[in-house]
């Protein structure tokens, strides 16, 4: 299974596990799964932390890479398809990270593991949400 992780699914995943179910870090972390991390979400995590609605324990170039290292994640780019496709996408959501994460979802045939319950009215395969 190939797993792109949403950016909160991603972060509470060190500051607040319990807040992921068992069953979804399960499937995170099985050795057959594939975690795949978009620049989107590096992108929302640097974008917050800046405007300080993210503290983070470290800044974001060490917290980041410290944990996708401990996490084995494949990184994710932001391509011009991914881009465009979030033109093609109904306005069921307003948030442009979310909505482009939606977008590198159906692109790349990839699993979203998200909390967020509105992201399942898009038509992408979810994991919790």
């Amino acid at each position: 299974m190939r797993l792109l992780l949403d950016t909160h699914v991603w972060l509470w995943l060190f500051t607040r596990p319990a807040r992921v179910p068992a069953a979804v870090r399960d499937a995170i972390e099985d050795s057959a799964t594939e975690r795949v991390w978009s620049a989107v979400s590096v992108c929302e995590i640097a974008v917050k932390h800046a405007s300080g609605r993210l503290p983070l324990p470290d800044s974001p170039d060490r917290f980041v890479r410290s944990r996708m290292l401990a996490t084995g994640a494949q990184r994710l780019p932001i391509e011009h398809e991914h881009a465009l496709h979030v033109a093609t996408l109904p306005p069921h959501h307003g948030d442009p990270f979310d909505r482009l994460l939606v977008a590198q979802a159906q692109v790349e045939r990839l699993v979203l593991v998200t909390g967020d319950a509105a992201l399942s009215a898009y038509d992408v395969e979810i994991l919790w949400g």
